[in-house]
């Protein structure tokens, strides 16, 4: 097992212990609505307020509720998937991020607020994922990047894989600790099995609460690493962090790129934890890593490829 006092600085530390303040390490094995209010009141113990000209409205897209931010004129439009292992989050969880998204990119951010477990089993968080993309895409006619962290980062690329020879004009995505459907046997999952913020055993619930019966096979809307081709996906970026049982699903999925020919350029963010998006403004390490994650995309919607 890793040495995580070695690997985790001070400020993440930090980080971590605010974090289990609010959102007890066995949350994972409460009932569904008392896991809502938790993760819920712990985003807003961590939320800060827009960035100066950003607005945002919520609308519908597709027949999904979404959240679409500005800042003004938009040539690309940044769908944003959120994480919470496919049964926690929303709309609100995500909400500063996203502004902070917009400002830095100055593309309109449209935050898709897609069904969840155990409600709305696989594939209904993508069916609403896709859904919103191509409404969204359908009425503005912009190109798209699409960006998500977690599970989020799972359905970012599974729309990617499933878009693929359709209508939708994807510029790039950018994946933030994404689960993309791994070998829980292996790697990672073994060596950082017990990670502050995540652990294999919380993936593992998260797994099964999604899926209305058997783990689908070659499917690629489910588990993005399954599928059978990774020939004409967009320029990629992917966000791992060294400490999270997660991370190899990145070098996996960029292997797989990598192999097909696929741009793709993957940052491992040193001593950082699953779901430091929310440090960004408490520790030096995350703070820098979201600014590599804006800067992925503001070249991608800018059809530049800087690495």
């Amino acid at each position: 097992m890793a040495d995580y006092q070695k690997l985790i600085d001070e400020e993440t530390w930090a980080f971590i212990e605010k974090t289990n303040a609010c959102y007890p390490e066995d949350t994972a094995t409460f009932g569904v609505e008392d896991q809502r209010r938790v993760y819920n009141d712990m985003c807003t113990e961590f939320r800060v307020p827009y960035p100066v000209g950003v607005t945002a409205l919520d609308h519908d897209y597709g027949g999904v509720r979404c959240r679409q931010y500005t800042g003004g004129g938009s040539d690309v439009v940044v769908m944003y998937y959120h994480g919470g292992g496919f049964v926690v989050g929303g709309l609100d969880s995500h909400d500063d991020v996203c502004a902070e998204i917009c400002a830095a990119s100055g593309h309109d951010v449209v935050s898709v607020d897609y069904r969840m477990a155990p409600e709305h089993k696989h594939p209904a968080m993508f069916d609403d994922a896709i859904a919103a993309t191509r409404a969204v895409f359908a009425k503005t006619g912009k190109p798209l990047v699409l960006c998500g962290d977690s599970a989020g980062g799972n359905l970012a690329a599974s729309v990617s894989h499933m878009a693929r020879g359709t209508e939708l004009d994807i510029r790039g995505q950018v994946l933030i600790y994404p689960g993309l459907g791994g070998d829980f046997d292996k790697g990672s999952y073994l060596e950082f099995a017990d990670a502050p913020m995540l652990t294999r055993d919380d993936i593992v619930i998260y797994r099964d609460v999604r899926l209305a019966g058997e783990e689908p096979v070659g499917d690629p809307s489910y588990a993005p690493l399954h599928d059978s081709s990774f020939e004409g996906l967009p320029p990629t970026v992917i966000n791992t962090a060294q400490c999270d049982p997660l991370s190899d699903d990145g070098v996996d999925y960029e292997a797989a790129l990598k192999a097909a020919g696929v741009s793709v350029h993957r940052v491992d963010e040193a001593g950082l934890v699953h779901g430091h998006l929310r440090a960004r403004h408490m520790s030096a390490r995350s703070s820098a890593s979201f600014e590599r994650i804006k800067e992925a995309v503001s070249a991608l919607a800018a059809g530049r490829w800087p690495y």
